[in-house]
């Protein structure tokens, strides 16, 4: 227990604290009327930022954009559905930096740009859920305006500002914290070592330093940013307050689920990219999906240059199950309940746990089984 709130939650809680706080302090300002076309490329924005700020950090930038200019309709629990499974989790599958899983790859040697294979994967699906999402939020948006609904507009058309833009810098020093957790053990050996608190639990310095930069950037980013933009994106402290309370009896509980697949998962008979994909996904949407991600990369053999050669498909289906699986529950990735908290915060009425899981799986799952016979059979 001690290692797992050490070794991974504090680290966890941490990089989603930061971009959360740094997040809130950018504000996109300006007249932005939510109609299916502008929410597509808003999606479609927040989905390709994922891969290179997070999912937790495009997720926290584009969450509230989209929100207020959708403020005027009263169907739009669609919406961010599909922002959930899009930014918060699909696009961030290409670089290391996108995903906590691929991070892990990164750091036990699986090239940084190596991501790029699942480029294809990633288009066909985004594709498909886009044009899914853009006749579901048409027919939706007919009928709002059928009702009589319209959007606020003022005489004077404001112009797109992003205020608070300086805070870009601080999110991009939490992405070089991340990044520096995983290449300085390897490079500096000093940073490999940590402090030392019971039995094998130990804090790196690695890790320790990410922390320091992570809160630094948070830090600094509350002090330079006037109080008017958090207020302007209705800042509050809620979504995150939930978040660490779910996930610290998430990560506890899934403890002996983990110890039993690492003990046990080479006897689950599992050889073919397919098996490996839905393997990977389903275990990741209800437990971690980076400690996941560990045990099939293992079970896969564990040597990042033989899968990224002869067992490329394998190392494919691994990260994709990981990642895009991540979307079917609301705690198979953080910014999915994040996500979810800061919307029914702000008005929008969200669908239960389960009643999540019936878009997921009626709209997933058949995405998910064409990329399985196209790239994993």
């Amino acid at each position: 227990v001690l290692e797992s709130i050490i070794g991974d939650y504090l680290g966890f809680i941490v990089l989603l604290f930061g971009l959360f706080c740094v997040a809130g302090n950018i504000v996109l300002e300006g007249d932005l009327v939510g109609t299916p076309k502008l929410n597509v490329l808003l999606l479609l924005i927040g989905t390709a930022l994922s891969g290179w700020i997070g999912t937790t950090g495009a997720s926290m930038v584009m969450i509230r954009p989209l929100i207020r200019a959708n403020k005027w309709r009263q169907r739009k629990a669609q919406i961010v559905i599909f922002f959930i499974f899009l930014v918060s989790n699909i696009g961030g599958c290409l670089t290391p930096v996108g995903d906590p899983p691929l991070l892990m790859g990164f750091n036990n040697g699986v090239g940084f740009f190596w991501s790029l294979n699942l480029l294809p994967v990633m288009l066909l699906n985004v594709a498909i859920l886009l044009l899914l999402f853009f006749i579901i939020d048409n027919n939706a948006y007919k009928k709002d305006v059928a009702d009589g609904l319209k959007p606020e507009t003022s005489e004077e058309k404001k112009k797109l500002r992003l205020a608070g833009a300086h805070n870009i810098i601080f999110m991009i020093v939490i992405v070089a914290a991340v990044i520096l957790s995983g290449v300085l053990p390897q490079q500096v050996p000093f940073f490999a070592k940590g402090i030392h608190f019971y039995g094998e639990v130990e804090l790196s310095y690695a890790s320790i330093l990410e922390m320091v930069m992570i809160l630094a950037a948070a830090f600094l980013s509350f002090h330079t940013t006037k109080k008017e933009v958090r207020e302007e994106n209705h800042f509050t402290w809620d979504a995150i307050q939930e978040v660490a309370v779910l996930f610290i009896g998430i990560f506890i509980t899934m403890i002996p689920a983990l110890l039993i697949l690492k003990a046990r998962g080479s006897e689950l008979g599992i050889e073919r990219p397919w098996q490996f994909f839905w393997m990977t996904g389903f275990l990741s949407s209800f437990l971690d999906n980076t400690p996941t991600y560990l045990v099939f990369f293992n079970t896969a053999g564990g040597d990042a240059v033989h899968l990224m050669t002869d067992w490329t498909e394998t190392l494919s289906a691994i990260s994709a199950g990981a990642v895009f699986m991540g979307a079917v529950t609301y705690i198979g990735n953080a910014p999915n309940f994040m996500v979810r908290s800061i919307a029914e915060d702000q008005g929008v009425k969200m669908p239960s746990f389960f009643g999540y899981m019936l878009w997921s799986v009626g709209i997933l799952f058949p995405c998910f089984t064409l990329i399985t016979y196209l790239f994993f059979m």
